[in-house]
């Protein structure tokens, strides 16, 4: 039986030279760039993943796509050996996004020109580690953050600017009620209060933070603690006096009082209502030794439902955590919490002792 001829139906390509090599890698370099400003990451984001990638490709004197996990391992080991953390990390980040794009992308065009699978150098085993964990951030209790609005909430009634007072304290409120991050609060559009949707009304939080510089992440956030309230009283009773128009596209719910060269009304910054709140937690909450800052209102925000019965998943949805790992470095647990629960199963445990006693034949 004779054998058949097999006709490969691949097409065949001339060797790639050195000037194609050079085109493609500048394609692929200017493709990325494209990429991640279509994922909305801010030209600064961009620029500094650019400049890593940059300057690894001029220590390995070779197209990335070449690099293998002994060549990242020798970088890494010896050429940023004594370099401080926060740069291996984002360069190592830097290389990570860039593979994945090339895995992507152009995973088949790069093995049908050189011959080389497309696989990330960096692995488990020389992945640059992070420092050490980071704050323990015990946030106030219930009573404490209770008396810290209260008086906030009285100093409105004599305060010599109104308006800027209460947006203060509405921002504020809403962090420790639904956990915004003090940039997402800032970011906020009038145009974002959904006020029919869900039981409560929501917030469309379109500039979450983005994991691993994936770009932001938006979520709904339920108005719940009362936030709809807060949020009522301000819009209704506050907002109008920023002087801003609310049918303009894109108006700030929480407002400055600057002015832009168009002549409408700035956002408010991040800035402001930190050095507000730390103002607020002097005056009002004088016991607590440590700045309070909007972050540690989140983490309040996070322990506090838990305590109240909200399980894990539900307040990583609302904070808008990628990993509940994260979620669990929020949750702080109070007072008598880890006792009250080992007392719980030392009587539950009893009680099983107890009921196989009661089988037992003296």
């Amino acid at each position: 039986m004779a054998l058949a001829v097999v006709k490969d139906l691949r097409v065949a390509r001339a060797p790639a030279t050195v000037d194609d090599l050079e085109a493609l890698e500048t394609d692929v370099l200017a493709g990325f760039v494209l990429a991640r400003a279509a994922a909305g990451l801010s030209d600064g984001t961009i620029s500094s993943d650019v400049v890593h990638l940059e300057q690894v490709r001029a220590w390995f004197g070779r197209p990335l796509w070449e690099m293998g996990p002994a060549d990242a391992d020798a970088y890494f080991g010896k050429a940023l050996r004594g370099v401080a953390k926060g740069t291996r990390l984002a360069r190592a980040q830097a290389i990570k996004t860039f593979f994945l794009f090339l895995e992507l992308r152009h995973k088949v065009e790069i093995h049908q020109m050189t011959g080389r699978v497309v696989e990330c150098p960096i692995d488990e085993m020389n992945r640059p580690r992070g420092g050490a964990q980071g704050k323990l951030r015990i946030p106030p209790t219930v009573e404490q953050v209770g008396r810290l609005f209260a008086g906030w909430r009285q100093e409105l009634t004599t305060c010599r600017k109104f308006a800027p007072t209460a947006r203060n304290y509405t921002a504020c409120r809403l962090m420790s009620a639904v956990g915004l991050r003090v940039n997402e609060a800032c970011k906020l559009d009038l145009a974002d209060l959904k006020w029919d949707l869900g039981r409560f009304g929501k917030l469309h939080v379109r500039h979450g933070k983005g994991a691993r510089g994936s770009g932001p992440r938006e979520r709904m956030v339920p108005l719940i603690n009362n936030a709809a309230a807060t949020l009522r009283w301000f819009v209704e009773d506050v907002w109008g006096q920023f002087g801003d128009d609310h049918t303009r596209p894109g108006v700030a719910l929480l407002l400055s009082e600057r002015k832009n060269t168009d002549g409408s009304v700035a956002r408010v910054g991040d800035e402001t209502l930190r050095a507000a709140l730390a103002k607020a937690a002097a005056a009002h909450l004088p016991e607590w030794a440590d700045v309070l800052t909007p972050h540690v209102l989140r983490h309040f925000c996070a322990s506090q439902l838990y305590q109240q019965g909200m399980d894990l998943i539900a307040i990583q949805q609302l904070l808008g955590h990628a990993w509940i790992a994260t979620t669990m470095k929020y949750v702080h647990v109070t007072g008598t919490h880890v006792e009250d629960a080992w007392a719980a199963g030392q009587q539950r445990a009893a009680a099983r002792l107890t009921g196989l006693g009661k089988g037992v034949t003296p």
